[in-house]
Formats: structure tokens, C-alpha cells, sequence
């Protein structure tokens, strides 16, 4: 009752504690968007740091498979360089052909038919 008879005998010091009162929630309140905005800030800052070591990592491993991609595009040239040094399959049936008609392990060495003739002779003999 004594702050009423205070309020009642002094209309403007009602008005002060008032305002006093609005202006320490107001300050409450810019306490913690201060404190948001400090936080939004260090996540931010977090934030900008990670996207740059993943950044980092990216170009990382593009480089990584340009290099992988240069050495096999070389690869790939050397490959069609030497296709020409090949044989053809249609040139090696032609050269099996050949080979079968041939059969050199199944001709006699001139030792051997001396040997034969020899052997011969001797039963003749």
C-alpha cells in the first residue's frame, strides 16, 4: 500500500518504474539476442570452415582423378599405337594352317634316317 500512496501522490514517479521496468526487459532481451547473434556467428564461422577443408578435399581428389585420368588416357594412346604391331586373328588362322600342313616335329633329322639306315644294314648284314 505504501508504493500505491507513492503512485498516488507522485503520478511520474509511476512513470519512471514503469519505463525502468520496460527498459530492463528490453535489456533482457537485447542480452540474449546478443548472445544468439554471438552464437549464430561462432556457428557460422564453424560452418564457413568445415565447407572449406571439404572444399579443399574436393579439389583434392579432382586433382587426384585428372592425374588418373591423364595416365589412362596415355594408356589408352599407347594401347591403339601398338594394335598395329598385332597379329589379326584371320593371320594367325592363316599362319595355324600353314603350321599344321607343315609339322616340323614330325620330320626325321638326317642323324636319325643315318641311324635307321644304319640299323638296317646291320640286320642285312
Amino acid at each position: 500500500m505504501a508504493e500505491q500512496e507513492v503512485f498516488q501522490q507522485d503520478p511520474m514517479a509511476g512513470f519512471f518504474a514503469e519505463i525502468g521496468t520496460r527498459l530492463n526487459e528490453i535489456e533482457e532481451k537485447q542480452r540474449l539476442l546478443k548472445d544468439r547473434v554471438l552464437l549464430i556467428g561462432e556457428n557460422l564461422i564453424s560452418t564457413k570452415e568445415e565447407m572449406e577443408k571439404q572444399n579443399l578435399e574436393f579439389k583434392k581428389q579432382i586433382k587426384q582423378m585428372d592425374f588418373e585420368l591423364k595416365s589412362l588416357k596415355q594408356l589408352n594412346k599407347r594401347v591403339i599405337e601398338e594394335l598395329d604391331n598385332f597379329a589379326r586373328k584371320t593371320e594367325l588362322e592363316i599362319l595355324e594352317r600353314q603350321f599344321k600342313m607343315f609339322q616340323p616335329l614330325e620330320f626325321a633329322r638326317i642323324k636319325d634316317i643315318k641311324d635307321i639306315i644304319n640299323k638296317e644294314m646291320k640286320k642285312q648284314g
